[in-house]
């Protein structure tokens, strides 16, 4: 901004929302091959539920931690004649820890698609990606693009295989 440098700033975060600035430095902190490569999708650890079974952490007085998940997230979609209104909250959780007041939990599966996130944050982002994979490749294989009812379709098959597994995903699909 030309404004900027004429007032000898070199910093913009003064101009954007708290949201924006602290998306900006999650990524920057977190970034990982993972982030950088949309392509490169790690598998999942071998079953999580037994896993999180070993946990040991312990307050301060020694006794064993509970880990108690609570789920809270509302996503609404409404269609109408014109199109869709998806309508989504931004706080991601963990039980009384508040990790983000601005999750981004409308996402874009791809150009004329859209999902929204409820559950596990982690959860629901890399199945997210996944079927933006899985709906490009469709698209590059049958020189069409995949319609809604496809697409979870597909997302439902994904899943199936890792039921049990202790996945906490719930996704809304919607064209536009």
């Amino acid at each position: 901004m030309a404004m900027l440098s004429l007032c000898g700033l070199s910093d913009d975060t003064l101009f954007k929302s708290k949201c924006e600035v602290e998306e900006n430095e999650a990524f920057e902190t977190f970034r990982s091959d993972n982030t950088v490569n949309q392509m490169n999708l790690y598998s999942l650890p071998g079953n999580p539920v037994e896993n999180m079974r070993m946990i040991t952490a312990r307050d301060t007085m020694g006794r064993p931690i509970e880990l108690n998940f609570h789920h809270g997230t509302t996503t609404l979609g409404f269609l109408y004649q014109g199109g869709i209104v998806l309508a989504v909250d931004s706080r991601a959780t963990g039980g009384q820890y508040i990790g983000s007041q601005c999750m981004k939990k409308i996402v874009e599966i791809n150009d004329f698609m859209l999902g929204t996130l409820a559950g596990g944050a982690a959860d629901c982002v890399y199945w997210d990606r996944v079927l933006s994979k899985q709906c490009r490749l469709h698209e590059l294989r049958n020189k069409e693009r995949i319609s809604v009812t496809a697409a979870s379709k597909i997302m439902s098959n994904m899943i199936y295989y890792y039921k049990g597994y202790g996945l906490s995903i719930g996704n809304d699909a919607s064209w536009i």
